[in-house]
């Protein structure tokens, strides 16, 4: 709408009195006596017409005349009261978001009314969507993804760009469901049951959502492949196979778990090494004074390697000395006895020997 100014007439008319009231109105009133009333009156209705709704008539008398600049004078007050209504509530609802506000009542009767109740009829065709989006995003925010946007406000259904918006908003909320869903199976599956190998489809999903589903898939693959590949090397290893190692790519904790195992593998496999030849050489090949070596053994492999090592150690003492009396005896030489510390069927044997020489 064009600026409001004052009405200053034709270049040509007489020169009046126009003094501004308090609400902006522009108040001429003839002084010179000299330009008809018809003219004036006729001055006023252009300006109205070109949208001037501040000037104002100021006619002395009760007749047709004063009537006639009464009535314009009315027409302009409602006019400019309208369009001061617009500008209040456009700057409300429209600048500040007040969307509860509506364009005032009073403005006049009639046509007036009914522009009144066109403006806020369509502030509230407008705002009434905004106002639904809005829980509907609220809901969202605050993790409720079951309160999808109404396609029909008061009775009417939404058409236009506003239905294309609800059944926008309704589809972000159906793919964020299934989203979730899928995640939350998937998790609860590896996480809490312990069945790996799930795997998230949300089908249709692009963007983000698209990249969200293929992480969260790939990271479900990742840990699948992580449990599985340590799993079977410690099930070989409750068998009896050293030979197993994981070898799944890892990171982080899982890689210190990984080279913990594998640490744990060597370990086994060399203290089973060693012990086997310690066994071999001394209870088959007869070679007595070998001793288990495993570099970095702690803990129950340090006692077992040290166990193994004691028990080789006393049988080489055990068996040398008898052999030592055994061999002097053949020899004639009778002043030599068992003396190594013995228990048992060992010990019998000492005595038993001990007593021959005797």
């Amino acid at each position: 709408m064009a600026p409001q100014g004052r009405g200053t007439g034709s270049p040509t008319e007489p020169a009046r009195d126009r003094a501004e009231g308090i609400d902006g109105a522009v108040y001429d009133t003839d002084m010179s006596g000299e330009e008809s009333t018809l003219e004036r009156l006729l001055a006023a209705v252009r300006d109205l017409g070109e949208g001037n709704f501040r000037r104002r008539i100021v006619l002395q008398g009760d007749g047709i005349p004063a009537q006639l600049a009464t009535a314009f004078n009315a027409i302009a007050e409602r006019n400019q009261r309208l369009v001061s209504e617009l500008l209040r509530v456009r700057t409300s609802v429209g600048l500040e978001g007040n969307l509860g506000e509506r364009v005032a009542t009073e403005v006049g009767p009639g046509g007036w009314a009914t522009a009144v109740e066109v403006v806020n009829g369509l502030i509230e065709d407008v705002t009434r969507p905004t106002i639904e989006l809005n829980r509907v995003l609220g809901a969202v925010a605050e993790g409720d993804l079951s309160q999808p946007m109404a396609l029909q406000l008061s009775g009417r259904p939404l058409h236009g760009e506003y239905a294309e918006l609800g059944n926008t908003v309704n589809g972000l909320l159906e793919q964020l469901s299934r989203f979730a869903s899928e995640v939350t199976r998937v998790a609860r599956e590896i996480a809490s049951e312990g069945r790996l190998g799930g795997q998230a489809e949300v089908p249709g999903v692009t963007g983000t959502w698209r990249d969200l589903t293929d992480s969260v898939n790939f990271m479900a693959t990742n840990l699948t492949d992580q449990v599985r590949n340590i799993a079977q090397v410690t099930t070989a290893v409750a068998r009896g196979d050293l030979t197993q190692k994981i070898n799944v790519d890892a990171r982080g904790e899982i890689l210190e778990l990984k080279n913990t195992i594998n640490t744990m593998v060597d370990q086994l496999s060399d203290f089973a090494d060693e012990v086997t030849r310690v066994a071999r050489e001394v209870g088959s090949d007869g070679r007595l004074g070998g001793q288990a070596e495993v570099p970095g053994a702690a803990g129950t492999w340090r006692d077992l390697t040290d166990n193994v090592n004691f028990m080789a150690d006393n049988l080489t003492s055990q068996v040398r000395n008898i052999a030592q009396v055994a061999t002097a005896v053949a020899k004639g030489d009778l002043s030599q006895k068992i003396a190594v510390d013995a228990k048992g069927e060992i010990l019998e044997l000492k005595n038993t020997l001990n007593t021959m020489v005797d």
